[in-house]
């Protein structure tokens, strides 16, 4: 009987699949096995967004998937805040071109929007704001963002999402032409991981000490 003890398991709370790859490939190392949605007969489970933040948001889901599958879940909530628009999408980002739309639909109504505003005062910044929640209370949050400019035209077929109109740092590339690993490095989401990791670290220190007490 091996004596290797069961790694601590973390839901990734969301169904989005692209959201999967990119938390997966940052968490990539943290000591944790990472669960997705439809490992736990979640597949179809979605949280409302109803929280006039993206913290709110956030935290919603986090607390919405830790609650329903008994596991610890991490969950973010992200948008793109465009300066000439009051920063809008916003916590709206998925919805901005209505509940059915597509990435194109709400890309088109960003540029649409912005068809008299010249290049200088066409900047924005995505953001991400990550929860992390156990099944009974919100463990804790980190966010991260990226500052860029907004293209007059899509370019780029990798990411996701308003990727290929955000010029990373206001000059070419746009997110949606960096390659996965070159994304992970500069954006938002990266950050946030970043900014959460220490909260993540004391919390599976802490599984790990607990597993280390003689029951």
């Amino acid at each position: 009987m091996s004596n290797e003890r069961a790694r601590p398991r973390i839901l990734v709370g969301t169904t989005n699949a692209h959201k999967i790859v990119e938390l997966g490939a940052l968490l990539d190392g943290l000591g944790c096995e990472l669960v997705l949605p439809s490992d736990v007969g979640l597949a179809g489970f979605d949280v409302d967004e109803t929280g006039e933040t993206l913290m709110a948001n956030a935290v919603l889901k986090a607390n919405a998937f830790a609650a329903r599958s008994g596991l610890p879940a991490l969950a973010d909530d992200s948008g793109l805040e465009v300066d000439a628009l009051g920063g809008q999408p916003g916590v709206r980002s998925r919805r901005y071109a209505g509940e059915d739309a597509s990435d194109a639909d709400r890309i088109a109504l960003v540029l649409a929007n912005l068809t008299r505003v010249p290049e200088a005062k066409r900047t924005a910044r995505f953001r991400s704001v990550i929860a992390f929640a156990a099944p009974d209370r919100l463990i804790g949050t980190g966010s991260g963002t990226v500052d860029g400019v907004i293209d007059v035209a899509p370019h780029g077929t990798h990411g996701f999402g308003y990727d290929p109109i955000f010029l990373v740092d206001g000059h070419r590339p746009t997110m949606a032409e960096l390659t996965p690993a070159e994304k992970n490095a500069v954006s938002h989401r990266s950050r946030a991981v970043e900014s959460i990791r220490p909260v993540l670290e004391a919390w599976l220190d802490g599984q790990h000490l607990d597993s280390s007490l003689p029951s």
